[in-house]
């Protein structure tokens, strides 16, 4: 993981999984500080009031911020499998809380271990990754005739078509990766024997595709 890029949860994902009765249900948030991280943990014990146990963890990337609580489970069969499955996806800012409804049977370190872990994996599944980097926005007009190839090209830099108007040309903005731009710049002028332009409209740092 380099300084310049991570993965970060793409939007909010849950899920909910069964285990012998007991019900698990896991939220995952991306986040930038432990207040907010703290905040989203506090939420979901009001929401799910009743619960027994709502287990978190969390990771910032500022400061290489972990922590995690197993909330009166046996310790080591919650918060540090959820945490392990986001270092395991080398994922950052990023809080996971997963909520026990107890079904009156009981799991087992083992079983606990396995079922906060996938609780945890499955709602970051829902919640997709996203690449934290500087991203390039660029404007590229271009002839019917290329649009498919340009499309592709696109794909190929690792960037993606953010909108296409279609005019007199395909007017296309384009998302890539900051660092990409002058080899892509490059390809196009090739793929258009120097009849396309790419224009950069701006450089931020934001969440793209992973």
């Amino acid at each position: 993981m380099d300084m310049e890029s991570y993965l970060v949860p793409g939007e909010y994902g849950e899920a909910e999984l069964v285990e012998k009765r007991s019900r698990f249900i896991g939220q995952v948030w991306r986040v930038e500080t432990e207040e907010e991280a703290r905040e989203r943990v506090e939420q979901v014990r009001k929401k799910y009031h009743d619960a027994r146990h709502h287990c978190w963890c969390y990771l910032l990337r500022e400061g290489g911020v972990l922590r995690y609580s197993d909330d009166g489970e046996p310790q080591g069969t919650a918060g540090q499998p959820m945490l392990n499955v986001f270092q395991k996806e080398g994922v950052a800012n990023a809080v996971c809380v997963v909520t026990r409804y107890f079904g009156g049977i009981l799991l087992g370190a083992g079983g606990l271990t396995r079922a906060y872990g996938s609780t945890a994996k499955l709602a970051l599944d829902g919640a997709g990754l996203c690449r934290m980097r500087l991203w390039a926005s660029l404007l590229v007009s271009c002839p019917y005739g290329l649009y498919e190839r340009m499309r592709l090209l696109v794909e190929k830099s690792g960037g993606a078509v953010e909108n296409a108007d279609f005019g007199a040309d395909v007017a296309l903005t384009v998302l890539l990766p900051a660092q990409d731009v002058e080899a892509f710049r490059e390809q196009v002028t090739e793929l258009s024997a120097g009849a396309v332009e790419v224009l950069v409209e701006e450089e931020t740092f934001r969440p793209g595709p992973p």
